[in-house]
Formats: structure tokens, C-alpha cells, sequence
């Protein structure tokens, strides 16, 4: 796959991740998605996202995994990106990590 067609379909599923969390994510927790990893060929996608509180990771990871399907489905949809890559969701720890350095060098 094409580079700048790579940063394409990475920034459509970034956003309608996002739109997908937004209207089915529940409110006990602010789930982001951070950013999208899209593989060499495009088959692949790592959709990364932080939750506020820290402690609702977990219960956020597995809701986005049991709704892997509906989301696939969403995409297919809502774009015309052709082939749905695989999905898979992690919790973005550098995403935490630099919002903790950040957090650090404010108190100094």
C-alpha cells in the first residue's frame, strides 16, 4: 500500500473510531482515541486509546474488543476504503507516560 494512501485510511479509521466510541462507549469513563497504526500493507490496524479515569482501561479494552464486529461494520459503512483491515485496540501507555512527564515538569 501507497504511503500517503496509508495516512489516508489511518486517519479515516482514527476518526471514525473515535465517532464510534462517542456513541457507543458508555459515560462511567472519557475513552480518546489516540492514534491509529495502520501495517506496511494496510491489512493490519492497532487502534490505540486512553481512558480517564486510568482505572476504566481494562473494562474500555474489553467493551472495544467484544465490539470489534459492529465497529468492522461501521467502517464498511461509513467510508470507501475497500478492504477492512484487522482491528486490534491497545491502551496507549506512551500516550499516559508522556501526559505524566508533562504533569512532572508543570510542578517544577
Amino acid at each position: 500500500m501507497r504511503e500517503i494512501k496509508r495516512e489516508k485510511v489511518g486517519e479515516i479509521i482514527h476518526h471514525l473510531a473515535a465517532e464510534f466510541v462517542r456513541d457507543e462507549a458508555s459515560d462511567a469513563s472519557l475513552l480518546t482515541i489516540t492514534r491509529v497504526e495502520l501495517s506496511p500493507t494496510g491489512k493490519e490496524a492497532k487502534i490505540y486509546f486512553t481512558t480517564l479515569p486510568e482505572s476504566r482501561e481494562d473494562t474500555a479494552l474489553k467493551f472495544l474488543i467484544r465490539k470489534i464486529p459492529e465497529f468492522k461494520k461501521y467502517i464498511r459503512d461509513k467510508s470507501r476504503i475497500g478492504l477492512v483491515p484487522h482491528i486490534d485496540f491497545k491502551i496507549d501507555y506512551g500516550e499516559r507516560n508522556r501526559q505524566r512527564l508533562d504533569e512532572l515538569s508543570s510542578e517544577n
